[in-house]
């Protein structure tokens, strides 16, 4: 199995404390063993929580990165919950202990740029907010755009009003109005990469504003999987090379799911193409990629694939599996 981190070892830590950092928004004070260093982590990380209820989600850390022995993720509720927001808002408790990830990431600061924007939606800060301290840290050149639905729901709102003219802030429901994203993206330098989190809307909006951007310039941390207009769904032949197995590929089945069903454990999480955990070499065969994580020239390539929700566009395709 292939992973960006090369780890997937899990370590177990105490919820020290529940904070509220905005209304339905609460930031989890996670802790180690004592005097436990935990796995050091880079702006844009992010840990799997895995709940008793069975359900493994991801949240980006949100804290300070040289705190050593102890993590911080704000989860927001989602008004649709899967279980996971709504378990950890209504049941979780101080003193409770988690099986986490160490952290893992796939939204990286690239520190050599010469300056940076930042674009969060609603709970789409929690990645932004390390980048922001850690341009603020270093005196590196940086500006942010947060939108939200209303003031009320902002988190870290008081310590992002401290950076004055650096901060773009937009509350629809003072505004009377949505951002004009496309617009904004307009006075934003061509040199300048651009970071951006968020509900898919925003997300699209800055993809389709920015398509004309330099390469490797425009950076997504994406909280959904998106449709694939045209995408086909036919049955394939997996081949996994360690063992030699085919596998049949139903049209609405995923890799993940024929392999379940054939009683072969891999490691997952999201099921949405969002976190890389599945990500998984590819020897021979051409995949369709629809997962939120590869680069376009990763896609190119065609050495791995998110077998979640990525699928093949060749009759078979062989993993290293």
């Amino acid at each position: 199995m292939f992973t960006r981190e090369g780890c997937l070892e899990e370590l177990k830590l105490r919820v020290a404390k529940l904070s509220p950092a905005a209304e339905g928004v609460v930031v989890l004070d996670l802790r180690g063993e004592a005097n436990q260093v935990l796995p050091s982590f880079q702006p844009g990380a992010h840990i799997e929580l895995r709940l008793p209820i069975g359900v493994p989600r991801c949240y980006s850390l949100c804290g300070e990165p040289t705190d050593g022995d102890r993590y911080h993720v704000a989860v927001a509720l989602a008004e649709q919950s899967r279980g996971g927001s709504s378990y950890i808002h209504r049941t979780l408790a101080a003193g409770d202990t988690l099986l986490t990830s160490p952290p893992r990431n796939n939204f990286p600061l690239v520190e050599e740029a010469a300056s940076y924007q930042f674009i969060a939606g609603g709970i789409g800060i929690t990645p932004i907010i390390t980048m922001v301290r850690w341009c603020e840290q270093r005196g590196r050149a940086w500006r942010l755009l947060y939108l939200l639905r209303s003031r009320r729901n902002a988190a870290f709102l008081s310590e992002i009003e401290t950076f004055g003219d650096k901060v773009n802030l937009h509350f629809d429901d003072e505004a009377g109005h949505l951002f004009d994203v496309e617009s904004f993206l307009r006075g934003v330098r061509s040199d300048t990469h651009i970071y951006c989190c968020g509900p898919s809307a925003l997300m699209e909006a800055v993809e389709k504003s920015t398509a004309d951007r330099l390469p490797g310039h425009v950076h997504f941390e994406w909280f959904t999987q998106r449709d694939i207009a045209g995408a086909r769904n036919e049955s394939f032949t997996v081949v996994l090379a360690r063992s030699g197995r085919e596998i049949t590929v139903a049209p609405n089945q995923s890799i993940l799911e024929a392999l379940e069903a054939e009683g072969i454990n891999v490691s997952f999480s999201c099921r949405e193409g969002l976190c890389a955990t599945c990500e998984t070499a590819v020897l021979a065969g051409t995949p369709e990629h629809r997962d939120q994580i590869l680069t376009p020239a990763e896609r190119d390539a065609g050495k791995t694939m998110m077998i979640c929700v990525s699928r093949a566009a060749s009759d078979s395709i062989t993993l290293d599996l």
